[in-house]
């Protein structure tokens, strides 16, 4: 692990700290009730932003090695954003005439989610990802899926060996990357002269504006504004062309770039960029507001739980995502206070809460064991689980949504 005290993107010394969210566990190490006695391994979560190129970071890198070689998040257990990558591969492989001579490249491209919408249609397709286990779920599915980190000398090979692409997708891979520079470059070496890299990254000011302070763990070292990964890209060979909001991952960017000089910014770039300046994310106000919202929120949240376990209620908690461990760690929250979680994920019924060590159940128990409040820690995906806990409702059971301000549906 390290400490970093120099910007990641342009290498000034000195960060500004924004938000110190104290020593963690790692958000996604749910454990096995066998190692519940042991210590776990905990690390400084301290956000950071760079006063040059206003690159928002965390101060620790934990090695990727750690983080990634077995990985318990499978993308498709969203029918939402299984959904979401449908409706983009149709959009490009029309806008781009894809066929049969072409090739896709999706790096971090997890279970096949998203390449499979090409490889149905006879697209040819490469993914690239670093999880062993979630690689051979890909392959099964159609999807033939490298095991290794990319980096800017796998991007090499690639290019050398005539594999270049005409669409590069990074989705939600971006934030993770410690060497950010090596990966923006990798990926202007394996485009073709007219490709496109289609790159989606949670935005920065959804996560101020709707304070969604639990989205930061240790492996998001980055949390992007346009105005700093138009800076990153620039550095590296590659011009952002054009930005779309999208909704997903509680506010996401979807950033299109091609080799500098390839393409101009568009209209929506540009108005992003000043937007972006008028809202103040380039001044230390803006992030001073930010920190002292998660605080107050904490706070009232606590009081609630308090107030309602004082009642008798019992509560429950739903997704036993990485946010919601970051959500029970920051503010304290373990199984005096929440009785048990709840999720959808098989690979993780039975396992253990890193940190606050509650246990974690199928999505089954809530209507089973009926409690009269559930913590809905996994609000990105906050119309689907509603939908699908239709019952838990029906039979008097509310949500307590956390952010942005703290409701009870």
């Amino acid at each position: 692990r390290m400490n970093q005290t120099t910007c990641r993107g342009c290498g000034r010394l000195g960060l500004e700290v924004v938000l110190n969210l104290g020593e963690m566990p790692l958000a996604n190490a749910i454990l096995k009730e066998e190692n519940l006695a042991r210590p776990e391994p905990r690390f400084p979560l301290v956000l950071a932003y760079c006063p040059d190129c206003w690159l928002v970071q965390i101060t620790e890198t934990i090695p990727p090695d750690v983080l990634f070689r077995e990985y318990t998040y499978f993308s498709s257990v969203s029918d939402a954003f299984v959904e979401h990558s449908r409706v983009i591969a149709k959009r490009l492989i029309a806008q781009r005439g894809l066929g049969a001579g072409s090739l896709v490249i999706e790096l971090a491209s997890n279970d096949g989610y998203l390449l499979q919408h090409y490889a149905k249609v006879g697209v040819p397709v490469l993914g690239i990802d670093p999880a062993r286990n979630i690689a051979e779920v890909a392959t099964a599915r159609g999807v033939p899926t490298l095991t290794e980190f990319f980096t800017r000398d796998l991007a090499d090979e690639l290019a050398t060996s005539g594999r270049t692409a005409d669409v590069v997708h990074a989705n939600n891979v971006i934030a993770h990357i410690p060497d950010i520079n090596g990966f923006v470059a990798g990926i202007a070496r394996i485009l073709k002269p007219g490709g496109v890299a289609v790159i989606e990254t949670p935005y920065l000011r959804e996560l101020v504006e709707r304070l969604e302070f639990d989205t930061i763990y240790h492996e998001h070292l980055f949390y992007h504004s346009l105005t700093a990964l138009s800076r990153v890209f620039e550095r590296n060979g590659l011009t952002v062309v054009d930005v779309e909001r999208i909704p997903v991952h509680g506010g996401s960017l979807r950033v299109f770039a091609m080799r500098s000089g390839a393409g101009e910014a568009s209209s929506a770039v540009r108005s992003l960029l000043a937007e972006e300046t008028a809202v103040g994310l380039c001044s230390p106000e803006y992030y001073a507001a930010f920190a002292g919202r998660v605080d107050a929120l904490g706070h009232e949240l606590r009081a609630m739980l308090i107030g309602l376990r004082a009642d008798g209620h019992t509560v429950a908690a739903y997704g036993a995502a990485a946010k919601g461990a970051v959500l029970l760690n920051a503010f304290n929250i373990g199984p005096d206070l929440i009785s048990f979680v709840a999720d959808r994920s098989p690979h993780k019924q039975g396992f253990f809460m890193p940190g606050v060590h509650i246990r974690i159940l199928g999505p089954d128990q809530l209507v089973a064991r009926r409690p009269q409040e559930c913590l809905l820690l996994a609000w990105n995906f906050a119309d689907e689980i509603l939908a699908q806990q239709a019952e838990y409702r029906r039979l008097g059971g509310k949500f307590i949504i956390p952010g942005p301000k703290l409701t009870l549906v």
